[in-house]
């Protein structure tokens, strides 16, 4: 239905920026709401963000709030992350995945996502 690769990742020191991009190929991608996840080694995977299909609506988990920003643009099948002020705490492999729901849909559970990418790498050092 849809394919989804994760760029971006890389190596940068505490509060500095990076830009993870998700994407997608396959089914129209206007038609898929997206979330951004985050996962350490031993650790169960940690919701971060979504958006609707659309675009028009966003949610970020209280742990990056005012740090993180998800956003989309589907002329170019991609959505975005916007990390600022980066943490060594935000250290984990992030991964975006995809569902096909109506508009104005989204959610934080990894439950309701049915297409993941492979993920790319984010190390913040101190």
């Amino acid at each position: 239905q849809v394919r989804l690769a994760e760029s971006g990742g890389g190596l940068v020191k505490a509060g500095e920026s990076l830009t993870l991009s998700c994407a997608a190929s396959g089914d129209a991608f206007s038609s898929y709401a997206v979330g951004w996840f985050r996962q350490t080694s031993g650790e169960e995977r940690e919701w971060i963000a979504a958006i609707t299909r659309g675009g028009a609506a966003t949610k970020v988990a209280n742990s990056v709030t005012g740090r993180f920003t998800i956003s989309r643009d589907n002329s170019k099948n991609t959505v975005y992350l916007q990390m600022n002020s980066l943490k060594p705490e935000d250290t984990a492999v992030y991964y975006c995945a995809a569902v096909k729901r109506e508009s104005g849909w989204l959610t934080s559970s990894r439950l309701g996502y049915n297409y993941w990418g492979q993920g790319t790498q984010v190390t913040v050092s101190s």
